[in-house]
């Protein structure tokens, strides 16, 4: 009687794979669901531009701004290449400049009363109205849009991780202690993982602030990237290959965010462990 129960009672194997194969079509589920709402939002678009006969130079139709992408690919990926370059350069120096500064500013109470303020004053300065400063300091180019960005995107990074070092509660730190952890295993062990998810957080935000600060820059400090190459096509009044300029960045932005995001589960999947 009891083998008999035994073999009624469903397998571990069994049950794990129903369960991976339950998770796997949750995760196409949500990937999809993005996909499906920017169809349907190109298919309103395209439908209500038809319907009240709007004309192209005003706002063009997906279909049109498609064709313009395929008709000049050439222009706009090496306008696209010059702009990622940029969001990528900045986003990985505000990554090396404000995750340092934020642990000086968490553990030191100096630099929360010096340093600090100054973060926060350079947040106040319009971007837009130092950006030409740049330009004279240091000509057009890489160097001040580069600036522009960095200035842009690295403060959410700074306070983010800010929180992240400063909201653990004392008492995992007091038992980390009683067990004789050194300064080195309590930051690495105890600190750091705690910090993590504020800490992309931040990175996430900098991310689009870099393609933000980025096209900024490309407006007024140089000659080329897909924020020049929309200016441009902005005065010769071609709204389709502005359009398709502003369609290539939005896509660039997604994927990189994205990116970031990856790596985020990557490197807090103990979380979603300790949630289950």
């Amino acid at each position: 009687m009891h083998s008999h129960r035994k073999l009624l009672k469903p397998s571990s194997w069994a049950t794990g794979g129903a369960a991976a194969r339950k998770k796997s079509r949750a995760t196409i589920s949500a990937s999809l669901y993005p996909i499906v709402a920017i169809a349907c939002f190109f298919v309103f678009w395209e439908g209500a531009v038809r319907l009240l006969h709007i004309p192209s130079y005003l706002l063009p139709m997906p279909s049109e701004i498609f064709t313009e992408i395929y008709d000049n690919a050439g222009v706009l990926a090496r306008n696209g290449q010059a702009t990622l370059v940029v969001i990528v350069t900045s986003f990985v120096a505000s990554v090396l400049v404000g995750v340092p500064l934020a642990l000086l500013i968490s553990f030191s109470s100096f630099a929360r009363r010096a340093i600090y303020p100054l973060i926060v004053f350079s947040q106040m300065i319009p971007k837009i109205a130092i950006a030409p400063l740049f330009v004279i300091w240091f000509g057009f180019g890489f160097t001040p849009k580069l600036l522009i960005a960095v200035l842009i995107s690295f403060f959410a990074v700074v306070i983010q991780s800010i929180v992240g070092f400063t909201s653990l509660s004392p008492q995992p730190v007091r038992v980390a202690r009683s067990m004789g952890a050194t300064p080195l295993d309590l930051f690495f062990k105890v600190r750091l993982p705690h910090a993590l998810p504020n800490i992309f957080a931040g990175l996430k935000m900098a991310m689009a602030s870099s393609a933000i600060g980025a096209i900024v820059g490309e407006f007024i400090a140089s000659q080329q990237g897909l924020g020049y190459l929309v200016l441009v096509a902005n005065g010769q009044m071609n709204t389709k290959l502005a359009f398709a300029g502003m369609l290539i960045l939005s896509v660039m932005g997604i994927v990189l965010y994205f990116l970031v995001e990856v790596v985020e589960r990557l490197a807090t999947g103990w979380r979603s462990v300790q949630r289950n």
